[in-house]
């Protein structure tokens, strides 16, 4: 499977998470100890067993959702590791909550080349998608 290819069974993954399905996106991901995953829902997970949890944890907080879409900001590629930079467009139920909400994350996610195969080694999501005067530094 070559990049885009995997990019693009990533963004069907990402649909079945956003119904509460991790079984997909964990296929993509790296099961080695230096795997990352760092999102919303908590700190930064390292290993395959804490990543693995954490995907777990984090498709439990989505329901009846959908994966909308992304705006690539930025792609690196070399021969056997390669970053994009996305806003990813998303819709789900978070939580307990009854309505659908629509959100955005700024993603940056690193695939690494492993017995042939493209494979998440790092995931960074955050809800930053806009310009704040002050950022996370607020006093």
């Amino acid at each position: 499977m070559d990049l885009d290819d995997t990019i693009n069974t990533s963004y069907a993954a990402l649909d079945a998470f956003a119904k509460g399905d991790p079984a997909p996106v964990k296929l993509l991901f790296s099961h080695r100890d230096d795997v990352m995953l760092a999102n919303p829902f908590g700190p930064a997970a390292a290993g395959w067993s804490a990543a693995s949890e954490m995907l777990d944890f984090a498709s439990s907080r989505f329901r009846d959702g959908h994966f909308r879409g992304v705006d690539r900001v930025a792609r690196y590629e070399a021969t056997d590791l390669a970053v994009i930079h996305e806003t990813e467009h998303w819709q789900a139920k978070i939580a307990g909550r009854e309505k659908l909400s629509d959100f955005d994350i700024r993603v940056t996610t690193t695939f690494r080349v492993e017995d042939g195969t493209w494979k998440i080694v790092h995931r960074h999501a955050d809800p930053i998608t806009t310009v704040s005067e002050d950022g996370p530094l607020r006093q």
